[in-house]
């Protein structure tokens, strides 16, 4: 009877050795998965932040001609009052 528990406390043991394996296992993937989400997010925050640059270059040049248009405007005496 003693081996027979010792061979049911071996068996449940191995089983509770091969959960955790599996497990860690699981654990190591999602650990994967999660860098490569945060490198792709990553990724999305840097070309958002090239886009708002751009953005942000295209009005301090559509400042400029607006300016050089009202100089011309007043040189030409072609402002409406």
């Amino acid at each position: 009877m003693t081996d027979n528990t010792e061979n049911i406390v071996l068996e449940i043991l191995r089983r509770i050795q091969e959960d955790m394996a599996e497990l860690k296992a699981g654990q190591r993937d999602i650990q994967h998965r999660l860098t490569l989400v945060e490198t792709r997010l990553a990724g999305v925050e840097r070309n958002l932040a090239d886009h708002y640059a751009a953005y942000a270059g295209q009005s301090a040049r559509i400042d400029r001609m607006e300016n050089r248009l009202e100089r011309l405007e007043r040189r030409l005496d072609l402002q409406e009052t």
